[in-house]
């Protein structure tokens, strides 16, 4: 009688384990293409462009990134 009932406890802990990994969500899948900074790129341009360097560059980056240039 003890291992019927021990069998049936641990048949009842094991089938609510299963059901709990079940009912988990999937893992979220990242994104293909990450984007970082995508005006940096075209901030760079234009301080090439501009032949900027130094501090006049580190600046003008700085504004173009933050919206702050024309």
């Amino acid at each position: 009688m003890k291992v019927i009932t021990a069998f049936a406890a641990l048949a009842i802990v094991a089938w609510g384990a299963a059901g709990a990994s079940v009912a988990a969500d999937p893992p979220a899948t990242p994104s293909a293409t990450p984007v970082k900074h995508p005006s940096l790129k075209a901030c760079n341009q234009q301080a090439d462009a501009r032949k900027l360097t130094g501090k006049e560059r580190s600046h003008f980056v700085l504004d173009c990134k933050a919206g702050k240039t024309p």
